[in-house]
C-alpha cells in the first residue's frame, strides 16, 4: 500500500451514514478509482506535491450512526435530489457496500464511562482488522444544543466520577465520541459546532492523551467567504460598520437548526471569525432559516456596509449556493489526510495549523482565510521533512 506507513489510514466517522458521510465515502471510492478528479481538494494542490499523504485508495471508512440505511442506498437518494451522477454512484456502489459492515450503531451502555469504552474498543477493533497504521476520528453529525455548565467541565476527577456513576448523563455524545477516540488514541475532528472536546477538562484531557485534534464546525460556505473578504476590507483601511447574513438551508441539517437551542452554537461559530477580523463593534445579524424544499443546497446571502474616504459608503451584496455536503465532503478528506501525517510525525495537541477548514479554530487565533492556507502549507511541509526517506 501506499501512504503515509504502507498501511493506510482509518477514517472513522461519527455520523456515518448521513448526507456528509456519504458523499465522503463516494468521493474516497471515486478518487481511488480514478473517476472523478480532486476537484475542491485542499491536499492535492501543488502546494503538497512532496508531502507524504495517505492516498485515496488507503484510506478505509467506519463509524458510528443511529441510522441503519445502507450507504449506497443513500448515495442513490442523494443523487435522485440532483446532487451526485447516477452514474457515478453506480460505479462505486460495490465499494460503498464494502464500507458499509464497517458502520455500527451507536453502543450502549450503564454508565457514560462504559460508552466510551465500548465506543472506543470499536475503534479499536477496526484498526486491528485492517491493519492500519493510524485511525482519525470525524464527527460529521447533526449538531446537538449546548449543554448547561456543570462543575465536572472544570474538573476531571469530578468528571470522571460522574462518567462512572449508572443513570448519570453528564456529557453530550459530542463529547462522548471525541473521547472516545481519545481512549482509543485516535486522531480527532470536530466537523460540527457541536461541545465535542471544547470543554477546559475535555481539551486538557486530550492534550495529555497526546494525540492530535482539530475543530470547530467545517468552514465551507459563508464564512469561507467572509474570512476571505473581510481581511480586504482592513486592508484598504476601510471601516465596516455592519455585515449582516441570512441562510437558508433544508435537509437534515436544515431541519436540525431549526431548533432555537441547537442553532445557538452555529451562528456564535460562524460569527466569531469575523469579529475577530473587524472588532466586536461591528454590527452583525445572522439567522438560519429551514427552506424545506432545498434540500442540500444551502444559500447564503450577505450585505455588507462600510466606511470609505471621506466619510463616503462602500456597500456589498454577495450570495453563495451550493450542495452542502458536497463542500464538507473534500474537506473531511483532507483533514483525514493531514491528521494522519500528524499522528505519523509525532505531532499532539490542538492543531491550529488546519484552521483553515474550521469556523473557528482550536489552537489558532489566525481566522483570515489566505494566513491560514499559508500556515498549513508551510506546516505540512515542514512535519514532512520528519518522515524517514523513502516514506511513499
Amino acid at each position: 500500500m501506499n501512504g503515509v506507513s504502507g498501511k493506510g489510514t482509518g477514517l472513522w466517522l461519527v455520523g456515518a451514514r448521513g448526507s456528509v458521510a456519504t458523499t465522503t465515502a463516494v468521493g474516497i471510492a471515486a478518487l481511488s478509482r480514478n473517476l472523478a478528479g480532486p476537484v475542491g481538494l485542499t491536499t492535492a494542490s501543488e502546494d503538497f506535491a512532496g508531502v507524504p499523504l495517505a492516498a485515496f485508495g488507503d484510506i478505509v471508512i467506519g463509524g458510528h450512526d443511529v441510522g441503519t440505511t445502507p450507504l449506497a442506498e443513500k448515495a442513490l437518494a442523494l443523487s435522485a435530489a440532483g446532487m451526485i451522477d447516477g452514474a457515478l454512484v453506480a460505479a462505486v456502489s460495490d465499494d460503498l457496500t464494502a464500507f458499509d459492515p464497517n458502520i455500527l450503531p451507536v453502543p450502549s451502555a450503564p454508565t457514560q464511562q462504559g460508552e466510551i469504552e465500548a465506543r472506543a474498543l470499536d475503534i479499536l477493533d477496526f484498526k486491528a482488522k485492517f491493519d492500519l497504521a493510524h485511525v482519525v476520528v470525524i464527527d460529521v453529525s447533526s449538531t446537538e444544543p449546548l449543554p448547561a455548565y456543570r462543575s465536572e467541565f472544570e474538573d476531571r476527577a469530578l468528571l470522571e466520577a460522574s462518567l462512572a456513576t449508572p443513570g448519570v448523563t453528564v456529557l453530550p455524545p459530542s463529547s462522548i465520541g471525541a473521547l472516545a477516540a481519545v481512549q482509543a488514541g485516535a486522531a480527532y475532528a470536530c466537523f460540527t459546532p457541536s461541545t465535542s472536546l471544547n470543554l477546559p477538562v475535555l481539551w486538557q484531557w486530550a492534550t495529555d492523551a497526546g494525540i492530535p485534534f482539530a475543530g470547530q464546525d467545517g468552514k465551507t460556505g459563508e464564512t469561507l467567504l467572509r474570512t476571505v473578504l473581510a481581511p480586504m476590507f482592513t486592508s484598504r483601511g476601510m471601516k465596516v460598520r455592519s455585515w449582516a447574513g441570512t441562510n437558508l438551508l433544508g435537509g437534515g441539517d436544515g431541519s436540525t437548526l431549526a431548533d432555537p437551542e441547537a442553532v445557538r452554537s452555529k451562528l456564535a461559530s460562524k460569527n466569531r471569525g469575523l469579529h475577530a477580523l473587524l472588532g466586536n463593534d461591528v454590527v452583525a445579524p445572522l439567522h438560519i432559516d429551514h427552506v424545506p424544499d432545498l434540500g442540500d443546497i444551502k444559500t447564503a446571502w450577505d450585505h455588507v456596509s462600510a466606511e470609505g474616504f471621506l466619510g463616503s459608503r462602500v456597500l456589498l451584496q454577495t450570495t453563495w449556493s451550493a450542495y452542502d455536503s458536497m463542500l464538507a465532503a473534500p474537506l473531511v478528506i483532507d483533514l483525514a489526510r493531514l491528521l494522519s501525517l500528524a499522528q505519523a510525525t509525532g505531532e499532539s495537541g490542538p492543531m491550529g495549523a488546519v484552521g483553515c477548514f474550521f469556523k473557528d479554530p482550536w489552537g489558532s487565533d489566525v481566522h483570515a482565510f489566505a494566513e491560514q492556507s499559508k500556515v498549513l502549507v508551510e506546516w505540512a511541509q515542514r512535519v514532512a521533512t520528519r518522515l524517514p526517506v523513502g516514506t511513499p
